[in-house]
């Protein structure tokens, strides 16, 4: 019974963790590390360009990423992109390294997260038969939960950006329909005076 009320507690604690993701403006470069401690982990990772301070372009700026291991190696890279979600096993327990490289004149704003999933099997804690399977399923319910909250926070970035990007667009048809008034009412204006000057013309010539 103690060992089951331990891990009801644990579930609840579980229920109440939350997936974050940082974010932030990048100029050129930035690197960001995470340790992943064991072997045979799953690397959940997503990134969505939020938005771009270029005045005159929504959205279409991408990024490049390039994820490396502990010792260096490349794992995956990807080139121009807005935003992806991407998924790995670890070969190797320790740091990984996940580096954006930003080649427009602009800066950008990125949201990032990153999960590792770990499934703990407890063959060295549980004594009792029936009790190991319950703890197994409850690790693999937190993993569920995770990849649920991984989602949601990639979701909301894809709106977040979707949302920027309206605006952006209804800001610019909005600046094209202002120019478009003035070029009309500058060739009316003109056409006005253009008459005039037409019309005392034919007047000076008639009076001769």
């Amino acid at each position: 019974m103690t060992k089951l009320m331990m891990a009801m507690m644990g579930f609840l604690v579980i229920l109440v963790q939350q997936v974050g993701g940082i974010r932030f403006v990048i100029d050129r470069e930035e690197c960001f590390s995470h340790k992943v401690e064991y072997e045979g982990d799953n690397v959940h990772l997503s990134f969505v360009v939020i938005k771009s301070d270029a005045p005159w372009s929504y959205g279409d700026q991408g990024v490049d990423l390039v994820i490396k291991g502990p010792t260096g190696d490349q794992i995956h890279d990807f080139r121009d992109k807005t935003t992806e979600k991407y998924e790995f096993m670890a070969q190797k327990r320790g740091v990984y390294r996940f580096c954006f490289t930003n080649k427009s004149p602009y800066h950008e704003t990125i949201d990032f997260d990153v999960h590792v999933g770990h499934f703990a099997y407890y063959d060295q804690h549980a004594k009792d038969e029936h009790f190991n399977p319950l703890l197994e399923h409850i690790s693999k319910l937190e993993e569920a939960l995770y990849n649920i909250q991984f989602e949601q926070h990639w979701l909301e970035a894809q709106t977040d950006r979707q949302a920027i990007v309206n605006e952006g667009l209804s800001r610019r048809a909005i600046h094209k329909a202002l120019f478009e008034s003035a070029a009309l009412i500058g060739a009316s204006v003109l056409q006005v005076y253009l008459l005039q000057r037409l019309f005392e013309r034919k007047l000076g010539t008639s009076r001769v």
